[in-house]
Order: structure tokens, then sequence, then C-alpha cells
């Protein structure tokens, strides 16, 4: 990382730590929810497949507001719509805390997954044009690592919180403190400069026009492919992530300290394997590197979950989990930046990211509700290796973008 980062421009570093930031901030309100799923059963009295449909609630609607958050960025400015994006999520998570009811949950669960899908793709377009292209793909890669920063966080804010807070309300506490990081980053992103090729367009588009754009016919096969490479990373990791504190808890019979250990393996090779992709792909093409990440997350996930291994075999594992899990992800947003001219970009990535989490919204609800069936182990090694299954798929289909340099990308970095 040392030496790309070495060689950015001032603009570019500040750049890099407030989309770092902002996905990190993401990742510590989004995980929060999964950690806190058996203390949600029992305070609502819900069932796990009503748990999983509050996970694919935010899913869900994080892909329109991915959708919404690109366009608002091609229309308006980047910098300006993270501001909003954050905002949103940050304070859909602190109203969890007080929800009275199940139903109140489901709505503010939708809120939050609005402004979750928005942020990313704000940011990562963002990032994306203000990167040299040579860089690209390292430095979107640590930005995706970020999740893992925020995840860590998450893991680490539960177990103190569920340890020392009275259960009944511990819960609470935690969706609470989901608000107060993201002031800072509120703060930082009202230093950035809009990208020059953003602030200075005439004759903008009707905002519905820049919407539709991406379903013309130059970009429509990129759109459609697009959609199915984030149908199959998105639900992978849903199916994975949603319930795994759980299965390791109710399963594997691990306190909420030692599946937490469990986690922080997992944690720490994600952020690992998203900074390696990054540095993969920028070597040897996006092609070949999602396909490698892809095939080696189908084999992992299945052993992980169906083989025979003692605790100790699954601490061991888990790295490898990670590490996996994350090359996908890490490499969408340099790969679907690529795919679209400026004008529909953000929108572009915006959608192809966040489309997936229509259809994947589904992985989790049917994750909880195959567990009354096959046991939640068996239901979330099934439907992960088929969604990364899918990744494979779609990958062959795209073509190679790797070192596409962007319209007044020069100009950007000024």
């Amino acid at each position: 990382m040392a030496n790309w980062y070495s060689e950015c421009s001032p603009l570019e570093r500040r750049t890099f730590w407030a989309s770092f930031g902002g996905w990190g901030l993401d990742a510590l309100d989004v995980q929060m929810f999964s950690l806190a799923i058996p203390a949600l059963i029992a305070a609502f009295g819900i069932s796990k497949a009503d748990a999983g449909l509050l996970g694919s609630v935010t899913l869900f609607f994080g892909a329109f507001g991915g959708w919404l958050g690109g366009a608002l960025g091609d229309r308006f400015g980047r910098v300006k719509a993270l501001q909003i994006t954050v905002a949103t999520f940050a304070l859909a998570t602190f109203a969890c805390a007080f929800a009275m009811s199940y139903a109140q949950l489901l709505v503010l669960k939708a809120i939050q997954g609005v402004g979750f899908g928005a942020e990313w793709a704000c940011g990562a377009v963002l990032m994306a044009e203000i990167i040299r292209a040579e860089h690209r793909g390292k430095a979107l890669g640590a930005v995706q690592s970020a999740w893992a920063v925020g995840w860590g966080a998450a893991v680490l804010l539960s177990a103190l919180v569920f340890t020392y807070a009275p259960a009944e309300i511990a819960w609470r506490v935690l969706f609470a403190v989901g608000l107060i990081p993201a002031l800072l980053i509120l703060y930082i992103r009202r230093g950035l400069k809009e990208p020059p090729r953003a602030a200075s367009r005439a004759a903008e588009p009707p905002f519905f026009a820049t919407l539709a754009g991406i379903f013309h016919r130059d970009v429509l096969r990129s759109t459609l492919i697009g959609g199915l490479f984030g149908i199959g990373a998105h639900g992978g990791y849903a199916a994975l992530t949603t319930f795994l504190p759980t299965y390791l808890r109710e399963e594997r019979h691990l306190s909420v300290l030692g599946s937490s250990a469990y986690l922080a393996v997992i944690i720490v090779a994600f952020f690992c394997g998203c900074v390696v992709s990054g540095i993969i792909s920028d070597r040897i093409g996006r092609r070949a590197n999602v396909t490698l990440f892809a095939a080696a997350c189908v084999v992992t996930v299945l052993v992980y979950i169906f083989a025979p291994l003692s605790n100790s075999q699954m601490l061991v594992l888990g790295f490898p989990l990670g590490f996996f899990s994350a090359g996908i992800p890490a490499s969408m947003a340099a790969l679907f930046s690529e795919l679209y001219p400026a004008g529909v970009r953000g929108t572009g990535v915006g959608f192809c990211y966040n489309f997936g989490r229509i259809v994947s919204a589904a992985f989790p609800f049917l994750v909880g509700y195959l567990s009354d069936h096959i046991g939640l182990g068996a239901a979330i090694g099934i439907d992960a290796a088929f969604a990364y299954s899918l990744v494979l798929v779609a990958v062959l289909m795209l073509p190679e973008t790797r070192g596409k340099v962007f319209e007044q990308a020069a100009a950007s970095r000024a």
C-alpha cells in the first residue's frame, strides 16, 4: 500500500480517507444488526425468519438507495450526495435504538438501507474518478477494506455492550452508539472538492433521464451482467454473515466473547483480502482476479460449513473464508466504474453494485427459513455457495477494463 499511496496527491489522499471512513461507518452501523439478532429475537418475540426479514429489508432498500445515490452524484455532485447519505444511515441507526415494535424496527431498517446503499455509490465513484488509473484497483480495494474495520468495531462494541449493559437494553445501547462517529465524517467531507466533471457540467439532463441512462443500448449489456454480478456477490455475503454469529453461538455453542474471537479472525482476513485483491486486480486484470476469488469462495464456504471440523480447525479455516470472500466486493468498485461513461457512471456503479440487493435481500430470509428444515449451518452453506457461483458466470461475460483512463482524470487530481 505504501508505494502507491506515497505517489498520491493531497486531494487523492483526502478523498481516500473520506471514502474509507464513510464505508467503515456504514459497516459499523449495518453489522451491529447481525450481532444483535439473538437479543432482537428475545425482545420482540420473533422467529429467525422474521429476524432475517429485517436484514432483507435493509438490503432491498439499499438497492434503491444505491441507484438513487449514484444518480444524485451524477446530477448534483459526489460530495454533496455523500453528506446527505451519511446523515441518513446514521440517523436511522440511532432511531433503531428507540423502536418499540417489530414494525417500527422494520421501517427504520428500510431507511437505513437507503442511506447505506447510496453512500457506497457516491464514495466509490468519487474515489474512482480522483485516483489515477494505474492505482484504481489498489485504492478501491483498500477503501473496501474499511468494511472490515467497521465490522471489527461493531464486534468490539457488541462484546462490551452485551457484557456490561443490562440484557433488556443492551441492543438499544448498541444502536444508539452508531450515531457518534458519523458526525466526524460529515465534518471531514465538507472539506472535499467535487471532481471538475461533476462540478462544472452545463445543460444537466433531467434527473429521471439520468436514472434511466444505464438502460441505453450502448451500456445495457454492462448493466444486465453487472446486476447479475451484484446478485451473486451480495447474496453470498448476506447468506454467510447475517446469521454467522447466531450459527457460532447456537450450533457451535460459543459465548458472545467466544464467537467474537472467531469473527475477529474472519474480519482480519477480510481486511487482508480486500487489500490483496486490489493489488492483484491492477496486476492481472479485473476478470482474472474475480474468477480466482469467486472459485476459492465456493470451495472454502462448503468446507467451512459441511466438513466435520473441530472448533480449533474452524478458527484456522476462518482466515481463508474471510480472505477469499473479500476479493469479490473489493474488485467491484473499480470494475463497475470502468464500464460506464462519465454522465452515468455514478448511476451505473450504484445500480450494479446495489441491484443485487433486490434479489439477495431474499437470502437472509431463505437462510432463516431453511434453517428450520435442514439446520442453520447447511442453510448458510448452500445459499452462499450458489450465490458465489453466479459471480463466476457473470464475470466471464464482462470485458477486461484494467487501466481505463477517465475523462479529465488529471484535472480531478489537481
